[in-house]
């Protein structure tokens, strides 16, 4: 059974950009490197401090993995510890199971 997982990230007010940008030219590669499929990433118009993104899993042992891996990657403990070095970009973030229920090809 595979395993969907919502990731919301809420920025620090003024530092929506940089999260961004960690999350679109750092974040991605590592997880494409480690195998780990993202499926969407958005943002919403209303919200720029949030970013969202779904991930697939075939399992939850992948899940864990997978988590395990990237929070211990060097690149990204680098990157990480370079992009705050004035304070984090993270104000909150949350993780949710998701189901889901369509997918629509246009």
């Amino acid at each position: 059974m595979v395993i969907y997982e919502l990731k919301k990230y809420i920025s620090h007010p003024g530092k929506s950009d940089a999260l961004r940008e960690r999350f679109m030219k750092v974040t991605l590669p590592i997880f494409k490197r480690l195998g780990m499929q993202v499926l969407v990433v958005v943002q919403f118009h209303d919200k720029a401090s949030t970013l969202s993104y779904v991930l697939a899993f075939r399992d939850e042992d992948e899940r864990t993995a997978s988590w395990l891996a990237f929070g211990n990657d060097p690149e990204w403990q680098k990157a990480k510890s370079e992009s705050e070095t004035n304070g984090p970009l993270l104000a909150e973030q949350t993780s949710e199971r998701i189901d889901w229920l369509l997918t629509q090809n246009t």
